[in-house]
């Protein structure tokens, strides 16, 4: 009879301890980057789809094309866009297919699949090799497209160092950084998303303008078998690259209300299928027409090869430096929110401004602290500053893993992700 209150009181203290655990978790969540703020539209969901997706890769489509050549070069853009649409629609899926639950971050639906371990061994090394490195590639980006301006809007100045661009377009993200979570910037998402469709527009719309280029071929470049296999897979690598952005289609729908009667998925699949007809418009003209009027001569970047009007090629670099500002800021968002949930959760640091300001400005001195080495900067454009194993990731992440989470939580059926991955294997 003597032990009955002492036990009562025990399971009241465990009770006592556990909502106080859980308070404090859900303050966690009010304060992390992700989960902070839900109450976005749809239609947030279709411009940072599109400001994730169509980064500055586009213009190197073209070149890609006279790697591929027509057929194949056709056919794999158009099947790029139908599976990572399909992929796109798992995960949309997948968010919520557990009651009561939401997959608000890539590596939570990588440890319901595969493990509590396994998963984040899995997920979390090629989403953030993914993120980092389009950070980096997308400073690189920048700073030449501010370079490419400056050279054309005054070309008799004296010429000024690339890195003294790239440091310029970081000193952007050392104030936008400190926007806290994914519904604050998007103002700046909305203004790249535009930016997006209207370089892409200038791409096509002057290289029309221009019309076919006296003597253009659209046979392969090299002159041995060995160096069209290597442009074959070069040209595969900057698809991949473009297609890229299902790294950050959970937390961007993390963002979105949800309910049992008006689950989150119905508001972001819309706004994924206006991204994705804002996908083609970009892709595609800017691809084929590029390629029809340049052949294999076309430049990586479709604007070298443009040249004139100045004043056109000037806009549309700029266009490129505002997208790549809120791309940028897309990407780093989940690392953001990796980063503090470590230090809040795992060390029991104090969520705080203070915090934040110190974590989010040592992430972008670090994306700049590679840049003085050659082996980022020694490639000309867009996917060829990643390294190889960097463009291999972006193909998994983006046609594989969906398909393979899918099947490991025997989903609709048990769908696999070979058919997607083999693709690009």
């Amino acid at each position: 009879m003597e032990t009955q209150p002492s036990s009562d009181n025990g399971y009241a203290g465990n009770n006592t301890s556990s909502e106080e655990n859980l308070k404090r978790q859900k303050e966690i969540d009010a304060w992390l980057p992700i989960t902070s703020s839900r109450n976005a539209k749809w239609w947030y969901s279709a411009f940072h789809n599109v400001t994730a997706m169509v980064g500055a890769g586009v213009l190197s489509l073209p070149y890609a094309l006279s790697e591929l050549g027509w057929g194949p070069g056709v056919a794999i853009l158009v099947l790029s866009w139908i599976i990572t649409l399909y992929t796109l629609w798992q995960m949309v899926e997948m968010h919520e297919m557990v009651p009561g639950k939401r997959f608000d971050r890539y590596h939570e639906l990588g440890q319901y699949a595969f493990g509590e371990k396994l998963g984040l061994y899995i997920v979390v090394p090629q989403q953030l090799i993914v993120e980092v490195g389009v950070c980096i590639v997308y400073m690189v980006t920048g700073g030449k497209s501010l370079e490419k301006f400056h050279d054309t809007v005054c070309s008799t100045c004296k010429q000024i160092k690339l890195t003294y661009f790239i440091m310029i377009f970081a000193s952007v993200h050392f104030v936008l950084s400190h926007l806290p979570n994914f519904n604050s910037i998007s103002g700046v998402s909305l203004a790249a998303a535009v930016m997006s469709l209207s370089y892409s527009t200038i791409a096509w719309g002057a290289s029309v303008a221009k019309g076919v280029q006296p003597e253009v071929q659209y046979g392969y470049k090299a002159k041995t078998a060995a160096g069209t296999v290597f442009n074959f897979f070069s040209g595969l690598g900057d698809i991949a690259f473009a297609y890229a952005g299902h790294n950050v289609v959970l937390e961007i729908q993390a963002t979105i209300p949800s309910t049992p009667e008006k689950p989150s998925k119905g508001p972001m699949w819309k706004g994924v299928i206006v991204a994705y007809i804002v996908v083609a418009l970009c892709y595609f003209p800017v691809a084929l027409i590029g390629y029809w009027m340049f052949g294999n001569s076309i430049e990586d970047n479709i604007l070298i090869s443009l040249e004139k009007p100045a004043w056109l090629i000037a806009m549309a670099n700029i266009f490129v430096v505002i997208h790549v500002i809120g791309s940028y800021q897309i990407y780093a968002m989940p690392v953001f929110d990796m980063i503090e949930t470590v230090l809040v959760k795992k060390l029991n640091f104090r969520p705080s401004t203070t915090l934040r300001f110190f974590v989010r400005n040592f992430y972008h001195l670090r994306c700049l602290l590679p840049l003085p080495f050659p082996s980022l900067v020694v490639f000309s454009d867009f996917s060829e500053d990643l390294p190889l194993h960097q463009q291999h990731t972006f193909c998994l992440a983006s046609y594989g893993l969906p398909s393979t989470n899918q099947r490991n939580s025997d989903y609709h059926g048990g769908l696999t992700g070979s058919a997607s991955y083999l693709v690009y294997a």
